[in-house]
Formats: C-alpha cells, sequence, structure tokens
C-alpha cells in the first residue's frame, strides 16, 4: 500500500537524529514541547528550528475544536508531500498532544500521513517510537508505532524542559495535568485525562533554575491551573523550605464539601478530601513569586471556581503576582450553563467578579465565551451580550461550539443550533466585547504602566514589544531611553527582559503605544507607585522620581 512504502524506508537510523517540533494550540503545549525537547536531547537525538532541515517533524496537536484539527490534517498532508520529494531530508512524521490522544490508530491508517503517535501522557515513549520508525511498516504493531495511554501520576516532574529560544525572558512552567471538570463541551478530560498535580518543591527548583538563567516572568500552567493540590508531599516540603500548610479547607469540609470553591461554585467532584492538608494553588504562587520579586508569575488556564478569597489575596498582596486573572465565563446565561456542567450560575460568576474587582483594585480580567451551545435560545444568546457589557472584559476569547466525539454533549445533547445562527451570534458576541475592550483601552491614554519588554516589535524596528502587568500588548516608541535613576540622564538602549517605565500616548483595539519614560527595576516601581497611575505627563525623569505620592489607579 501507499502507506507501507512511504513508512518503510522513513528512517534508516534511529540515532543522531535531527528532529523539528511544531506547536499547535495552548501553552500547555508549549510547554509540552519543551518537554519533549528535553527527553529527545536525553536520547542524543538533536533538536532544530526548521523543517526543512529535520530528519523528523512532530506535530503537537490541538483537539480542542473542529478547526484545530483541521489545520492539522492539511499540514499532514503538506509533510507527505514533502517526504517523497527527493531533494528533502524528511524521513518520518510523528503526530503528537491532543489529537493522537483522541484519534490514536486512525491517525495511522490515514493514507500514510503519520509514522508514529503519542499521547501527551506517553512522551516519554517517543525515543522508542522513533526507533520502531526505523522498520518496515508491514513489520510493526500498532503498539510499535502508537502510545496513547493516559496515566494517573504522569507529571514529567524531573525531565527539565528545553525551550525553544533560550534567550527569552518568557517561560511556562507545567504544574498540574488533566481536568476533573467533565463540562458537557469540552473533550480535555478525555485527551488529558484526570488531574495531578506535581510537588511543590520541584516546581520551586524549576522555577529557581529560570530566574538563574534570567527569565523575567513565568507563567504557571495546567489545564485547570489553580485546582492545584500538593497533598503528597507537603510535609517533606514543610521540612526543606520551610513553607507552611494553610488548613483553611479543613476547617470548613465538613460544613461544605465546596468550601475549597468561589461561594457559590460547584462541581461533579467533593474537593475536600483531595485539597485537606495540601498546598493550595495560592500556597504555590506564593511560593514561585517569593524566589525572585524582580520576575513576574502569570498563570493559566484556571476555572473560576478555583478563586477562593485566599488565592485572590495572595493575587492582591504581592506586587510581582501579575494583576491579570482568566475567568472563563463561557455563557452569560444560567440555563446554558447548567447544560455545560459548569457548576455556577450567572449571579456567582457576577458576584466573583465583583468579588475580584473589590480585592484586587485594577485587575485586568479576560474570559472565554461559546456561542451556539446545545439548545442556546435567542434569550440565553442576550443574556451573554449583557454580561459582556456589564463585566467589560479586557481580553476574551469567543467561538461558536465545535461538538467534540465521547463528550457529555455528544453523548446525551443535540447541536441543534444552525451553523448560520452561530456565527451570527458569534460576530455579535465579538462585536460587543470589541467596544468594551476599546473603551477600556481607551481609558489607559495618560496611564504609566511598568512594561516587561520581550522584544522588537513585529511591524517596525524602530519600536519594542512590551506586556502589562495586567497582560495587555504595548509598543514602546523607540529603542532607547533613560536608566530611572540615573541624574546624567544618560540614553541606554531598551532590551528584551528590561521593566520601562512606560506613559500610554495612544490605543488601539488591542494594543497600546507608549512612551518610554526609563528603564527601571520592578521593586522600585512598585515601592514608589504601585501597579500603575494615571496622572499629567511629567516633563522630567526627576520629576517622575519625586512623584511618589500618587494612588494606585485602575489599571
Amino acid at each position: 500500500s501507499s502507506s507501507s512504502s512511504s513508512s518503510s524506508s522513513a528512517l534508516t537510523s534511529s540515532s543522531a537524529l535531527s528532529i523539528y517540533i511544531e506547536t499547535y494550540g495552548c501553552q500547555m503545549n508549549t510547554n509540552d514541547s519543551d518537554i519533549v525537547r528535553g527527553i529527545l536531547r536525553a536520547h542524543g537525538h538533536g533538536v532544530v528550528n526548521d523543517a526543512s532541515h529535520a530528519d523528523v517533524v512532530l506535530l503537537n496537536t490541538c483537539a480542542v475544536r473542529e478547526g484545530a484539527e483541521q489545520k492539522i490534517w492539511a499540514r499532514l498532508a503538506q509533510l507527505k508531500a514533502m517526504k517523497t520529494s527527493p531533494e528533502s531530508t524528511l524521513r518520518a512524521v510523528g503526530v503528537l498532544g491532543c489529537m493522537a490522544e483522541r484519534l490514536k490508530s486512525a491517525l495511522l491508517r490515514a493514507d500514510g500521513l503519520a509514522d508514529i503517535v503519542c499521547g501527551p501522557d506517553a512522551y516519554r515513549d517517543v525515543p522508542r517510537l522513533l526507533a520502531n520508525a526505523s522498520r518496515a511498516t508491514s513489520e510493526l504493531t500498532d503498539d510499535e508505532r502508537m502510545n496513547v495511554l493516559l496515566s494517573l501520576d504522569e507529571t514529567y516532574a524531573d525531565v527539565t524542559p528545553v525551550r525553544r529560544d533560550p534567550s527569552s525572558p518568557l517561560a511556562y512552567v507545567s504544574v498540574m495535568r488533566g481536568c476533573d471538570n467533565m463540562c458537557s463541551f469540552c473533550v480535555v478530560p478525555f485527551t488529558r485525562g484526570r488531574e495531578r498535580s506535581r510537588a511543590l518543591d520541584s516546581i520551586v527548583r524549576e522555577c529557581r533554575d529560570l530566574v538563574n538563567a534570567g527569565v523575567k516572568e513565568i507563567t504557571l500552567l495546567g489545564q485547570n491551573v489553580n485546582s492545584y493540590a500538593d497533598k503528597f508531599s507537603a510535609s517533606a516540603v514543610v521540612d526543606d523550605l520551610g513553607y507552611v500548610v494553610g488548613d483553611d479547607a479543613a476547617k470548613n469540609a465538613n460544613a461544605d464539601p465546596f468550601a475549597p470553591y468561589a461561594k457559590g461554585f460547584k462541581s461533579v467532584y467533593k474537593p475536600d478530601a483531595r485539597r485537606r492538608h495540601a498546598y493550595s494553588f495560592a500556597d504555590l504562587v506564593a511560593a514561585v513569586a517569593a524566589i525572585d520579586r524582580e520576575v513576574r508569575v502569570r498563570f493559566t488556564s484556571p476555572h473560576p471556581k478555583d478563586f477562593p478569597d485566599d488565592l485572590l489575596r495572595v493575587v492582591a498582596e504581592t506586587p510581582n503576582v501579575c494583576k491579570q486573572l482568566h475567568m472563563p465565563a463561557q455563557s452569560g446565561s444560567t440555563t446554558t450553563l447548567a447544560r455545560m456542567r459548569r457548576g455556577y450560575t450567572r449571579e456567582a460568576y457576577v458576584d466573583l467578579i465583583t468579588r475580584t474587582r473589590e480585592m484586587i483594585p485594577g485587575v485586568a480580567i479576560s474570559s472565554d465565551f461559546i456561542s451556539g451551545f446545545c439548545g442556546e435560545t435567542e434569550a440565553e444568546h442576550a443574556e451573554t451580550i449583557s454580561l459582556l457589557e456589564r463585566v467589560r472584559f479586557e481580553t476574551a476569547y469567543m467561538f461558536h461550539y465545535s461538538l467534540r466525539d465521547k463528550t457529555h454533549a455528544a453523548r446525551h445533547l443535540s447541536d441543534d443550533v444552525p451553523e448560520d445562527v452561530k456565527k451570527r451570534r458569534l460576530a455579535e458576541v465579538i462585536d460587543t466585547f470589541r467596544a468594551g475592550a476599546a473603551r477600556a483601552n481607551a481609558e489607559e491614554i495618560g496611564r504609566t504602566h511598568l512594561v516587561l519588554v520581550e522584544g522588537v516589535a513585529r511591524k517596525s524596528d524602530a519600536q519594542m514589544s512590551a506586556r502589562s502587568d495586567t497582560g495587555k500588548r504595548v509598543i514602546i516608541e523607540g529603542r532607547r531611553t533613560v536608566r530611572d535613576g540615573d541624574d546624567a540622564h544618560q540614553e541606554v538602549d531598551i532590551k528584551p527582559g528590561d521593566y520601562v517605565i512606560a506613559r500610554i500616548e495612544r490605543a488601539g483595539p488591542s494594543t497600546l503605544i507608549a512612551r518610554p519614560l526609563g528603564v527601571t527595576t520592578a521593586t522600585r516601581f512598585f515601592e514608589q507607585h504601585g501597579a500603575a497611575w494615571h496622572a499629567a505627563p511629567p516633563t522630567s525623569v526627576s520629576m517622575f522620581q519625586a512623584d511618589t505620592a500618587r494612588a494606585p489607579a485602575r489599571v
């Protein structure tokens, strides 16, 4: 067959391969690709940054929506053509991640498009699968070309990830894997498995190594990152690092099994037993932030149920924990939320937003929305529109519903909203969000932010691209400025990893344009000004330094 003929010459040797990893989907996949790089290098393989120079291309895939999978199918067809070209070095193609887990052996049967298939809990097995790929397909069983076993304990805690760009000031650290929420629309529990958390001390060590390597911003990752609970190594961590385990959940567990959650939120499982006497996500965030106050800490992707007051308090009281929180609503309708099995009502969600803004003045809140979910009526859609208008999110990820096999919705609900209606409702959601975001960005003009420089701007070499504490993209006009505190006012180059005092002068729908006032440190900025403030532009940096009395404003 065409499949066996193309794969029979896939690899002549499994040693010292040049491997290119192409990543699709979420930030978790980006970190997983770093983990795979670490595993491959430990086995003597080389990792290259260009598919045209590779013996093997591995696609780390997403399966959360149909559109994501269609991109992979198209890319696999391109790679098959490349593999048959006499000028190409490419000999084998692998599919990793969520699409591999969802489709399994169907990928091996797809006209020779994939030579190996590996799910997200089996990355340690990639070297074996590659070694087998040097043999003719006719000699191989599916088990010799595929591993899609899900694990109850795999966290890759002992694998040192290899970042694609080690010079980047940004890094991702996986702290937990899997999801137990079982939302009716979501395939993640079936592609990523059950929740399990890494030991806190292993996370702190990895983060400290990144800080020592020059990283300035660490994003903690998990499919449901704020449900993190390190129950099994807490005592060892206390002895080794001196952290103290909080016991708030245990005190309240007998009265309310959902006490660890934000008020008014529930789940299909009871969290009290697994979180009692465990390190919570609030403990973890505080521990990582304490490594170095010059390093920012973010986290994604959370569930709104897991924002109890202790986590909000850590965010509010820790200067280098970013004041930007992702709280996926998915819908503004209580009845739709019930069909989605989200575990909360519209009222509980709005109460959480109110509580968050009370505890963290100036916080930026982002969200997710699905339009046209099973049975959604025009009235339910209108409730989502009104939620967007009421909350005014700074960022939102918006999609129309895409049915996924194995999910509760696929088994028990009807995907009965016509495609044209889904798209029309999505357009209305997007328009409503953009109107609110544009107003929020317009209010940024005249405000001063501490921004972290990420690199040269894509559209102009004369500008630098940065991000505010609140997660907004900021374009800095110019590439030189003074150093904060330098009385000589000598200009210095603005470099990736620098903290810059940036005065917002113009605002687009998704980007802020700023004038640099000086390179500084996070500690100096926070001590003088808090997170940000709104005032008339100073006439000099020395005036800027003297102005220490302004209270932080809403960012």
